[in-house]
């Protein structure tokens, strides 16, 4: 979601990765001092003695969830991978459906994927969804736009238009990527994961692989570095990437992409104009069939990650915090972690970049948000044991902002 939303959100806040574990259970003695919270929230205990600065509220659960994004009434907008836009509203539990979506390519990592505002969204009230679709030759990575009509507890998207397509459509259900985010200049960025097909990564004739910069109706930009070489090339900022599922642009307008490499070699890229990231012909990690890749320290003719690594966290979600409510972590990075069951933090230093904590989550963590209250909320993933449920990290008593 953009900042200027949460800017305006403020103000109708709320009123007060491969293996999964066992859910931590219910704590309902201990309420953070921070922020009062939602309606039906119950604190979950997480380990005590490990030093962590919040308490994890766990304040519903969807089914699937993929991605959520903030209202400027305080309600959430929340992807449900099979094809459900469901509106959520924290301070009380009421939710409701958005009609309007299109049939999805369910199965695998397909299905419903991410949901972002448009930068006027409280003028023209335009939301941007990304999907897997069937057609011919298989399935692929769709963007399409609507206008939000909200009726009570639901609404719908009206005078949807797909304006992305991943080309082309290949087999299987795997590494869509199909993040979504604004830069202050308006322009609209798409990650493209390449598939689970390895080359096309390097084919400039196909988008798969790669970081797509658009203006905001899908038109292509008159300044992309590839513009006037072919219609798909003409789309793309970046190539070489495997599967990146989170991008974010720090205060200085940089734009930060992570995905999940083979095996080994997860990656941060500080995304660069025209640049090749090298997949698949280098990679900190290798195939998972055993097959060795080249290291990135072998070829400086591609760009290297900023953190690599391996083990590998599989990151899923992303966000660069600028809230009150932890001032300590005032542009930070957070990644979700699938595998790894936790949460990531990574401290900037202009174009340089490191993991400075991890925090133990007992389950996976498929998406990550900063709220209109400055908390952040995360979504747990609805898979391989993992219940979907929605989280809420607030200060514990002790690290409680005083102006929160």
């Amino acid at each position: 979601m953009t900042r200027a939303l949460l800017a305006a959100a403020c103000a109708l806040a709320l009123a007060s990765a491969c293996s999964a574990e066992s859910p931590a259970a219910a704590d309902a003695a201990a309420q953070p001092a921070a922020a009062a919270s939602p309606a039906g929230t119950r604190t979950v205990a997480l380990p005590a003695t490990d030093g962590r600065p919040f308490v994890t509220e766990e304040v519903a659960q969807f089914a699937e969830p993929w991605a959520m994004t903030f209202l400027p009434d305080g309600r959430l907008l929340v992807t449900e991978k099979a094809g459900t836009l469901v509106l959520y509203a924290p301070e009380d539990g009421r939710r409701g459906e958005i009609a309007g979506v299109p049939e999805v390519a369910y199965g695998g990592q397909g299905g419903l994927g991410d949901v972002v505002l448009h930068p006027q969204f409280e003028s023209n009230r335009i939301v941007y969804i990304s999907y897997a679709e069937a057609g011919d030759g298989g399935s692929g990575a769709a963007v399409a736009r609507g206008r939000l009509e909200l009726d009570g507890d639901g609404g719908a998207l009206r005078d949807l238009q797909v304006i992305w397509r991943q080309v082309p459509k290949v087999s299987g259900g795997g590494h869509y990527g199909h993040r979504i985010a604004f830069d202050r200049e308006g322009k609209l960025w798409i990650t493209s994961g390449e598939r689970q097909k390895f080359d096309p990564s390097q084919d400039m004739s196909s988008n798969l692989g790669k970081v797509i910069r658009l203006e905001e109706d899908g038109r292509v930009p008159a300044d992309n570095p590839f513009a006037g070489q072919g219609e798909v090339a003409s789309q793309v900022w970046s190539l070489g990437h495997r599967n990146p599922l989170g991008l974010a642009f720090d205060p200085e307008g940089r734009l930060w992409v992570h995905e999940m490499g083979p095996k080994g070699g997860d990656e941060l890229n500080l995304i660069e104009r025209g640049a090749n990231y090298g997949y698949p012909l280098v990679s900190d990690g290798e195939h998972y069939d055993g097959r060795p890749i080249p290291d990135h320290s072998t070829n400086p003719d591609y760009r290297a990650p900023v953190i690599s690594w391996t083990p590998v966290i599989s990151p899923a979600g992303f966000v660069i915090y600028d809230g009150s409510l932890f001032p300590q972590w005032q542009g930070s990075g957070f990644i979700g972690g699938l595998s790894s069951q936790s949460l990531v933090r990574i401290e900037f230093d202009g174009e340089q970049a490191r993991e400075a904590e991890r925090f133990p989550m007992q389950t996976r963590i498929r998406e990550v948000e900063q709220g209109p209250d400055g908390a952040l909320w995360l979504l747990e993933d609805g898979g391989r044991g993992a219940q979907g449920r929605l989280f809420r990290l607030v200060p514990g008593e002790e690290t409680a902002s005083p102006q929160a």
